[in-house]
């Protein structure tokens, strides 16, 4: 029952099938159960206002993020 409980949580993942760029706006939005249009306006605003804390960010997130379809 433990191991069951394990691979029903929800898991961050880039979202290959609604990607953009690389799926790790669609694969945040999935995750909070949100539009994908409010992640990525977000992501838009941060690199307009702090370009040195979000494109790190971004890039982290492409590397480390699994790809999911």
């Amino acid at each position: 029952k433990v191991m069951k409980t394990i691979y029903e949580k929800k898991r961050v993942s880039r979202d290959l099938g609604r990607a953009v760029i690389s799926g790790v706006c669609a694969g945040v939005a999935r995750y909070a159960d949100i539009d994908p249009v409010w992640v990525r306006a977000g992501a838009a605003l941060g690199l307009v206002f702090m370009p040195m804390i979000t494109l790190p960010a971004y890039i982290a997130a492409v590397i480390l993020l699994p790809g999911r379809a």
